[in-house]
């Protein structure tokens, strides 16, 4: 079996950046003392926002190393397309200069989309994205479909809203027409059908420091049924009303968000659907844990665990664990599985071909030149992944893994967009391209 799945690539001018001492340090692996800070061009972004994802501040000392992780910090904030620190000797004084320059920060897009990257499934519509835009890294989100599984949905989050107590913000109202993806509630019913999802949500993220936070969630989920079957439903009834309740930690010290090198990301959480209240109580469980180290050169490794677990009597199959959607098996891309538990792991080595260099398109007319520059790279990367579904946690056994491996290519396009075409096989050598949009954790 042979399949295809695609995308957009582009080139250009290119230009190098980095972290810079000046000539005055003749060793850059020394530690110097910032004495004090000087951001330029932040045309839009409040400096605070910059100074905030910082790991030292005035009259610490800092090296090379220290300087590049935290110029990775800021660009994660995704709101930069240059990111330049440059220690330079001024009357005696050692002065910090963060130099960025700030992306384009208003996108009204129409767009032409696969869900669950499916070339079955194409959907269509508008979106428009304001990011940024009182210069606190807000984001006002908006997005209207036709096509498959059509959708309106605004978002908005502001994560410094509640700056003294560093508290974030954020709020989501969201309507689908989806079509099931479970199998079970297809062979029930006998055909396939279509349930209407509502949902809105308040989310509040306590910042604890650099790298954990725990967020709240409180939300409510309308979903109807075309009929009522009992586990198709989670209620007595064609409509679930579910009140939600949403409890996440999450450890993040990762340097590029977007495509790390190196750093831990863990995210752990709970929610609890319905609470007793019509006849619907029960609960999903999260965990991921990823882990990125740079070895010997450039040679960079990664790798993965993540699980869904869902607890109670009567879990409702819209609310399934999946793989083959939003999670999915390199070499079995377009294998669906489902259960009330899934597992997923993965191991990923990566080396540039071309690294962290500045592309400008200031050629190209009538654009924002923001919109024409980027943060560009080439990787190498070889894969294995595996993955299994399961009913309950006592029965997971090493032969309920599917499992695919490959190689490939990822071209980042930072801090816009990254794609990655990989070649795969699964565990009975059936080989499959996958063209596919961001990174693949």
């Amino acid at each position: 079996m042979f399949s295809i799945f695609v995308s957009v690539s582009v080139t250009a001018q290119i230009v190098d950046t980095a972290v810079h001492f000046d000539g005055n340090f003749s060793n850059q692996k020394i530690n110097v003392r910032i004495d004090s800070i000087q951001i330029t061009g932040n045309k839009i972004t409040n400096p605070e926002v910059i100074l905030r994802e910082l790991t030292f501040g005035i009259g610490d000392t800092v090296n090379e190393k220290i300087l590049k992780y935290n110029r990775e910090r800021i660009y994660s904030l995704n709101i930069f397309t240059l990111v330049d620190l440059n220690i330079k000797k001024k009357n005696n004084l050692n002065v910090l200069v963060i130099q960025v320059r700030e992306s384009w920060y208003i996108y009204p897009i129409p767009f032409i989309e696969l869900e669950d990257q499916d070339w079955e499934k194409i959907s269509y519509g508008v979106s428009l994205f304001i990011r940024n835009f009182q210069g606190w890294n807000e984001t006002i989100w908006a997005v209207s479909s036709l096509g498959y599984d059509p959708k309106v949905q605004l978002f908005y989050n502001h994560p410094y809203l509640f700056q003294k107590n560093k508290i974030d913000f954020s709020w989501q109202l969201f309507y689908q027409k989806i079509q099931n993806k479970s199998k079970y509630a297809e062979d029930l019913y006998g055909s396939n059908f279509y349930q209407k999802h509502l949902s809105a949500s308040l989310g509040f993220t306590k910042r604890f420091d650099l790298f954990n936070n725990l967020n709240f969630t409180l939300g409510y989920d309308y979903i109807a049924n075309p009929f009522y079957i009992k586990g198709v439903s989670a209620s007595n009834g064609m409509i679930d009303r579910a009140p939600l309740f949403g409890l996440y930690y999450t450890h993040d010290t990762r340097d590029l968000i977007q495509f790390p090198e190196n750093g831990l990301f863990v995210n752990a959480g709970i929610q609890l659907k319905g609470m007793g209240i019509d006849g619907i109580n029960y609960q999903i469980a999260n965990l991921d844990f990823r882990e990125y180290k740079t070895f010997f050169s450039e040679l960079r490794a990664k790798w993965r665990f993540t699980t869904r677990m869902t607890f109670g009597t009567l879990v409702p199959f819209y609310d399934y664990s999946f793989i083959g959607y939003d999670e999915r098996i390199r070499g079995n891309f377009f294998l669906e599985m489902e259960g009330r538990n899934s597992y997923l792991t993965s191991i990923e080595f990566n080396y540039p071909i071309i690294k962290d260099v500045y592309v400008s398109l200031n050629f190209i007319p009538f654009l924002p030149k923001e919109l024409l520059q980027y943060r560009f790279g080439i990787y190498l990367e070889l894969y294995t992944d595996a993955g299994a579904v399961t009913e309950t946690a006592q029965h997971l056994k090493f032969n309920d893994f599917r499992s695919g491996y490959g190689t490939g290519l990822t071209f980042l396009f930072l801090p816009y967009t990254i794609l990655r075409t990989e070649f795969a096989f699964n565990e009975y050598k059936k080989s499959e391209v996958i063209i596919a949009i961001g990174t693949s954790f």
